[in-house]
């Protein structure tokens, strides 16, 4: 089974309505020097625009990309039996009641997809019985395979103190929770201004330290029955793996100046954090081959992001079939590690 774990779903009604439009775009954070808003475009569709910095575009939704039959045609094509279901980008600031909204929304796909798109919910982290019940409605009557979130919330990440009645609500699902970057880190001042630096780059240095904090703050020594999935590949953790990894200390040493593995990094790391790449091709060959070798066939996911370009979606599986990796890896990645972590697939 070949299975996407990264495809977007956003609420198409949004588009149709003048007030769901305008809810939509009130609910974006403006004091956190974000904009929103909509244009027309030339062949009559519209376009919602999110700026983060104001005046610097970092997330964009399209009408008409998230129709249900364009994306069953394009699986197809691409030869994806299921794929999992998140929403673009929106989740830090969306209500209660909207992220309802939206776990319905997909939800119906779900069902008009006979099973092939597989939704992960979407709820604020908030520690409240509100929030409490719309997980439990979501695991328990909606049969959703996880959680999905976001890096940070305004200027925290998500080892905050702040965040922690929720996580202990949730550590007792022992859910995977799929862990989106956000357009920019919380310090973004010295590489918003171009765009393939911002766009890139930048998500990449928001899902780095987020994957960092949790690992040593000890995040996962407090909610153990967690597992993380980061999109990104974890911003490209592979890369620093072995320098980001605690070292004895030596007693030779005059100045200690690191610390040792007081958190129990390496071991959480292999027990509850995965790393979906979000898309093969960007990669290339030898940046995914040395993923793969540094943190594990194992804990490497495939998705495409879906529909920010088509192709990621129908030539991603063929990108990775051709990786010089075996079988087994291959299989793990494209379907293996995704159907074994989001149980309800079966």
């Amino acid at each position: 089974m070949i299975i996407d774990s990264n495809l977007y779903w956003f609420d198409e009604s949004i588009f149709d309505s003048s007030k769901q439009l305008e809810s939509f775009l009130s609910s974006v954070p403006k004091h956190y020097d974000t904009d929103a808003y909509y244009k027309k475009l030339e062949d009559g569709r519209t376009q919602i625009v999110i700026e983060r910095p104001k005046g610097f575009e970092n997330l964009n939704y399209l009408q008409g990309e998230y129709e249900l039959a364009t994306i069953l045609e394009d699986m197809d094509q691409a030869g994806i039996d299921k794929a999992i279901l998140k929403i673009p980008g929106c989740h830090e600031w969306l209500t209660l009641e909207q992220c309802k909204k939206f776990n319905n929304g997909m939800y119906e796909y779900m069902n008009r997809s006979n099973g092939r798109l597989i939704p992960l919910a979407v709820v604020p982290p908030v520690g409240t019985q509100e929030v409490f019940d719309e997980i439990k409605r979501c695991f328990e009557e909606l049969k959703f395979s996880g959680v999905q979130l976001v890096t940070h919330y305004g200027k925290y990440y998500l080892d905050d103190e702040q965040f922690s009645s929720f996580f202990k609500e949730l550590n007792k699902y022992q859910a995977t929770v799929y862990i989106h970057h956000t357009p920019v880190p919380t310090q973004y001042e010295a590489l918003f201004e171009y765009t393939n630096i911002r766009r890139s780059y930048g998500r990449c240095a928001d899902q780095l330290t987020s994957v960092c904090r949790e690992l040593y703050s000890g995040f996962f020594e407090k909610y153990p029955n967690l597992t993380f999935v980061h999109s990104m590949l974890g911003g490209g953790f592979f890369a620093l793996k072995n320098m980001l990894m605690p070292h004895k200390k030596s007693s030779k040493d005059t100045v200690q100046r690191f610390e040792g593995d007081q958190t129990n990094v390496e071991k959480h790391l292999v027990e509850n954090i995965y790393f979906e790449m979000s898309h093969a091709q960007p990669w290339g060959k030898e940046s995914l081959e040395h993923a793969i070798k540094m943190v594990g066939a194992d804990h490497v996911i495939f998705g495409s992001s879906y529909p920010v370009r088509r192709e990621w979606l129908t030539e991603g599986a063929a990108f990775i079939q051709d990786l010089e990796i075996n079988e087994t890896e291959k299989s793990l990645i494209l379907g293996g590690n995704a159907e074994r972590l989001y149980q309800r697939l079966n």
